[in-house]
């Protein structure tokens, strides 16, 4: 009988050892998906040269008109990518151009995350008439036409930067992760974890923010992690369309928009390609490291 147990004992160790954490899981992963790796070699490779970069260039130099250099091309006059319309060099747009709009999707992603993650939590836990007063509040935003309404807020704020824009996009955009916490929040308060923790008294936000969030803490960096690519190409798109950020803040979006000139779009492709196939690579690089990790979170739960 004795032996019984120590070989039960021997194989639940064995089964421990075996079970690979949640680095492994990823690592392994990526080693499987070769373009998820490079992807995220090429991202992790852009994100640092333009932050780095960016550091040495002067926003008020870059943005300087100096209508003498208008169009010069390529290599013309020490500059290397050559400069628009109205003189200003292009290197130091795209530059900024782009760490502009990675933090502008970094801030977004942050701030709807967390404030989904706390309005999700508090629903999904409590239930009840607090799950059906959000749930039609979120309902009601969601079937907004929500580009529309950030392009009217946009219009009316006399005056706007940066961190105006951020704000705009975070009131609307919160939602979709309030409700992927609602449902995985339900899930979870099911468990016998948790009514063993409401039976001791455990406290409603320790519950909430010790039990719950750690268990689906995965499954929200990855959503995370797609959602960035996605709220930089609604910064992209919007400042294209010329209600994004303001005409003198560098942007990805402000370059292709030159491309709707047409001599600039047939001629002078030097000014809106670079940025044109910089947005290209960030968002698929994002992406295919995006479904590697999802695969590995899958890979994860299903390991236990």
């Amino acid at each position: 009988m004795s032996k019984k147990k120590e070989m039960e004992k021997d194989a639940s160790l064995h089964n421990q050892e075996i079970t690979p954490s949640a680095f492994h899981v990823i690592v392994r992963e990526f080693r499987k998906d070769k373009l998820a790796t490079f992807s995220l070699a090429v991202l992790t490779i852009i994100i640092l040269t333009v932050f780095i970069g960016s550091l040495f260039f002067d926003v008020e130099e870059v943005m300087k008109v100096n209508l003498m250099n208008s169009f010069l091309r390529p290599g013309e006059e020490g500059y290397l990518l050559g400069t628009d319309q109205a003189g200003r060099p292009l290197l130091g747009q795209l530059f900024i151009g782009t760490r502009n709009s990675i933090l502008i999707g970094a801030s977004v992603t942050i701030l709807t995350n967390v404030v989904g993650i706390i309005v999700g939590l508090i629903i999904g836990y409590y239930g009840g008439i607090v799950d059906n007063i959000i749930m039609r509040i979120i309902d009601f935003i969601q079937v907004l036409p929500i580009l529309m309404l950030i392009i009217v807020f946009v219009t009316l704020v006399p005056s706007y930067n940066m961190v105006t824009f951020v704000f705009i996009m975070s009131v609307f955009y919160w939602v979709g992760i309030a409700r992927l916490v609602r449902s995985k929040a339900l899930s979870e308060g099911r468990r016998d974890y948790i009514s063993a923790s409401k039976t001791m008294g455990t406290p409603a936000w320790k519950i909430m923010f010790g039990g719950i969030l750690p268990n689906i803490s995965s499954i929200l960096i990855i959503s995370a992690i797609l959602d960035l690519a996605g709220n930089m190409g609604i910064e992209i798109g919007l400042t294209f369309l010329g209600f994004g950020l303001p005409p003198g803040v560098p942007s990805l979006g402000t370059l292709i928009n030159k491309a709707l000139d047409p001599t600039i779009l047939r001629d002078r492709m030097y000014i809106w390609f670079p940025a044109s196939m910089l947005v290209l690579v960030l968002m698929l690089s994002i992406n295919y490291a995006g479904q590697a990790l999802r695969r590995a979170s899958d890979a994860k739960q299903r390991l236990g």
